[in-house]
């Protein structure tokens, strides 16, 4: 369950950007993670919900966006959304792939008082 070791790291994060903006309190935490990352979105958010108990982060509403999985075929040049990690070229077949998006795991902005 990589979901808790992101939550935390996530924590430590907003817990930073909040005190280096003078913040009391964090209100929103919005973040993008890619298709490949393979984060389950309602365990994501209960593991940082758990590690921002306590804090000024603990009542954040959190907006997770998921990135779909995007990828380049090194045989014929086509460019594909990945369904259903199937690996292999639409147009020719190939599995000779380049990831071009879908590993993201980044916070878009952080909201407070």
């Amino acid at each position: 369950m990589h979901e808790i070791r992101i939550a935390e790291d996530l924590t430590a994060i907003v817990l930073e950007a909040a005190e280096k903006g003078n913040l009391s309190k964090v209100t929103r935490v919005n973040v993008s993670f890619g298709q490949l990352i393979q984060i389950v979105p309602d365990i994501f958010e209960f593991a940082f919900r758990e590690t921002v108990r306590n804090t000024i982060a603990e009542d954040t509403e959190v907006t997770i966006e998921i990135v779909p999985a995007r990828v380049k075929c090194l045989n014929c040049g086509s460019e594909f959304r990945l369904v259903e990690f199937q690996f292999a070229c639409h147009k020719c077949g190939s599995t000779d792939l380049q990831i071009i998006n879908g590993k993201e795991l980044f916070v878009k902005s952080i909201e407070g008082e």
